[in-house]
């Protein structure tokens, strides 16, 4: 049963990719979006079993490298950490699939589109069910060129493939780091698979490693080796650059590959990987600066951008970052908590502001909407709800998770976790606000599109719509049906088990009611604060941007990573590359090199040229000259 989830995708995939010119558009949709859905009531079944039961299983597909001390199968781990992954994996690719029917209607190339959503969920799928860490990249690198595909999907647009090509690159950066992490393991431990390094990470855990003649601790390296990886992966602040670019590629992209399932891969790395990153408390305090930084970061930004799914993405850049932190503070179990959660409400906003770009036409700018909310009943109710959980409001499903990870960063009670906690705290408020500034500019005040009118706003087709509710009803309820579970609570003590590993048992304490009641209450005061600011009386705002001009323009230019990247990495290597063109290679290595001999070749034939005179004693002069010349030979030697 486990292989049809994994190979369901991969089969429509190869169907539509393929066949899709032959079946034709509607059959690759039914086909792709059928499979999809198919692996994703089977995950559910045995996300079902494991919860009841506590099913596991590793099912070994084939002996895929045996050489040595290598020795690695192509196998589907089935644990209780990857029937999660399972779930949200399929369940919001069979979402998305159905999505895209209806949003892509128009499009002349659907079966390509199809074919890539599918064969990114089978990689994706692979990653999830890896028990080994060649399995694992062999997954994460696939998920990387489906997301390349994706972005740049639209390839006539420029700015499509420029954002698909920025996405590849910043993740090779993060992917370099991962492979030496995954090298290093294997020189420490000599394998490569999970169950054999996590047994052997006790003995090494002061081992050391001589590295340009710099002691280091190897499972310090490690940590932070795979944690590079995950940064890329996930869009952390140093390598978090591409996510929002990446908002080029179809709405439905961004709602599966940044928001609910590619990007939080780096989030299941590192709880994967909880028995080593156990032993190294200063890469964890160093995940949750970096987890913390990324969370205020992202959501300061996210206030001054007008592109509605850029705003969105900020939001998600921003979330990854309350998980990292999570997991910095050894939360793992909250930090996959959240990633659940956030996977209902964030693909639930990516695809209703799929569902307004829909109708206005391809518009994105909130600046040019504006007073619609009567016009779009359907898509700003929902919009609505994934914006409350989004927030944390009482009661839906991003309350349970994002709270708990304010708590346990408080109770960790060191000097980082009250950082993470207080960073946490304000990090929330932003999100309300901006998430907030969304809605109030997109539904409300008055309508403001010039090019076109007001009368042919429409709501979406229900193929769109009928998504959109489902993931709803998860962002209500799925954090409040499933704390008891991720918490290990009531009669579910245990579920966890060995799939993660806490070196000390999580706190059992309950931080103070302050702690408990302040984000909710401040996240609730902004909704009217936002309102006011961003509706009533809106000189406000005005009067902040032109009093703040330098603050404004901070925020609005992404803390200027791209133009000091542009200046470090781009114009840098562009001057080097043409030093090393016009200079070596040019005045150098072909001057004397290819250039050089083919000019004395040439040299050497237009002189020979020159005895082609046609006249016989010239001729015959030639030949007594070599004949001469050889017969001083033979008498010299």
């Amino acid at each position: 049963m486990e292989k049809f989830i994994i190979f369901l995708p991969l089969s429509a995939a190869i169907i539509s990719g393929f066949f899709g010119k032959i079946i034709g558009n509607r059959s690759s949709q039914i086909i792709t979006s059928l499979f999809v859905s198919l692996s994703a009531l089977i995950s559910i079944y045995i996300f079902y079993d494991v919860i009841n039961n506590g099913y596991t299983n590793n099912v070994v597909i084939a002996k895929w490298i045996s050489s040595g001390q290598l020795d690695v199968n192509w196998s589907i781990k089935i644990d209780q950490l990857s029937a999660v992954m399972l779930v949200v994996v399929t369940l919001i690719s069979s979402i998305v699939h159905i999505y895209s029917i209806g949003y892509m209607s128009h499009d002349p190339h659907q079966p390509r589109f199809m074919s890539y959503l599918s064969l990114f969920t089978f990689a994706m799928l692979v990653l999830v069910t890896s028990d080994n860490f060649l399995q694992l990249f062999f997954g994460w690198e696939g998920v990387g060129l489906c997301s390349y595909f994706l972005i740049g999907f639209w390839f006539k647009k420029p700015t499509a493939n420029a954002a698909a090509i920025k996405a590849f690159i910043v993740n090779r950066v993060g992917d370099f780091g991962f492979a030496l992490g995954i090298f290093l393991v294997f020189y420490i431990f000599g394998t490569v698979n999970y169950e054999e390094v996590f047994s052997q990470v006790f003995i090494y855990a002061d081992n050391k490693l001589n590295f340009l003649g710099i002691e280091l601790n190897a499972i310090n390296l490690i940590c932070f080796l795979l944690f590079i990886g995950a940064m890329g992966k996930s869009a952390q602040i140093f390598l978090h650059t591409w996510l929002p670019d990446a908002m080029e590629g179809p709405t439905p992209v961004s709602a599966l590959i940044h928001a609910a399932t590619m990007v939080t891969a780096g989030v299941f790395l590192v709880v994967r990987c909880s028995p080593i990153y156990e032993y190294s408390p200063i890469i964890l305090n160093f995940i949750t600066i970096i987890g913390m930084t990324t969370a205020l970061f992202a959501a300061s930004v996210a206030l001054a951008q007008n592109d509605i799914k850029k705003i969105i993405a900020y939001s998600t850049c921003s979330q990854l970052g309350y998980m990292f932190f999570a997991a910095g503070v050894g939360a793992y179990n909250v930090a996959m908590f959240h990633l659940f959660t956030h996977a209902f409400f964030k693909a639930l906003l990516f695809l209703g502001s799929g569902s307004i770009i829909h109708s206005f036409q391809n518009e994105q700018d909130i600046n040019k909407m504006g007073g619609v909310y009567k016009h779009l009943p359907y898509t700003y109710t929902l919009m609505i709800i994934g914006t409350l959980a989004l927030t944390g409001f009482p009661f839906l499903s991003g309350f349970y998770s994002k709270d708990l990870i304010i708590e346990f960063a408080y109770l960790k009670g060191n000097t980082f976790g009250y950082y993470a906690c207080a960073i946490g705290i304000f990090t929330a408020v932003l999100t309300s606000i901006y998430s907030w500034r969304l809605i109030f500019k997109t539904f409300h005040g008055e309508y403001s599109n010039k090019n076109q009118p007001l009368s042919s706003i429409h709501e979406s087709p229900m193929i769109m719509l009928i998504p959109l509710i489902i993931l709803a009803v998860g962002s209500i309820f799925a954090g409040f049906i499933f704390k008891d579970l991720f918490m290990q609570q009531g009669s579910f003590i245990d579920f966890w088990q060995g799939s993660i590993f806490f070196l000390e048992p999580l706190t059992t304490n309950h931080p103070p009611k302050e702690i408990v009641y302040l984000t909710p209450i401040l996240v609730t005061i902004s909704i009217p604060f936002s309102y006011y600011i961003f509706l009533k009386n809106k000189s406000i705002t005005d009067n902040l941007v032109n009093g703040n001009k330098p603050l404004y323009l901070l925020l609005k230019n992404k803390w200027y990573f791209d133009e000091l990247y542009d200046v470090l990495f781009v114009k840098s290597s562009k001057f080097l590359g043409k030093y090393l063109w016009k200079k070596i290679d040019g005045l150098i290595i072909d001057r004397f090199g290819p250039d050089g001999l083919s000019s004395l070749f040439k040299y050497f034939s237009i002189k020979a040229v020159k005895f082609q005179s046609g006249f016989v004693y010239q001729y015959a002069f030639i030949m007594l000259i070599g004949f001469s010349l050889i017969l001083t030979i033979i008498i010299i030697n």
